[in-house]
């Protein structure tokens, strides 16, 4: 499994700063990670250097075998809370989808 980090111009996307982020996402898909070929997070401030309500955004885009990719999304006003918020939204979106399959 691939994990990449996409950051924008205003923030330093360096490898500490993957690392802190890398372990949590590699928790969060341990039980689907033999499926999983590549996880990409898209990070950006949409203010810059301004602070703003929900100007951290980050996108997840999770790319399965044999499946279209998955992607959520969350806006905070603090990065860690942006990731942790699109690991939460993966995650119910996931449980919702295997609700809806037994029902069908």
């Amino acid at each position: 499994m691939i994990i990449q980090f996409d950051t924008d111009k205003n923030i330093d996307g360096n490898e500490q700063f993957s690392a802190l982020f890398e372990d949590q996402i590699k928790d969060e898909l341990s039980k689907s990670s033999h499926l999983i070929s590549c996880v990409d997070i898209h990070l950006s401030d949409q203010v810059g250097n301004k602070n703003g309500l929900n100007s951290m955004h980050c996108i997840k885009e999770v790319s399965s075998k044999g499946h279209q990719p998955t992607v959520v999304s969350k806006q905070s006003y603090i990065l860690d809370r942006a990731v942790t918020g699109a690991i939460v939204n993966w995650q119910h979106l996931r449980l919702q989808s295997s609700v809806y399959s037994r029902l069908l």
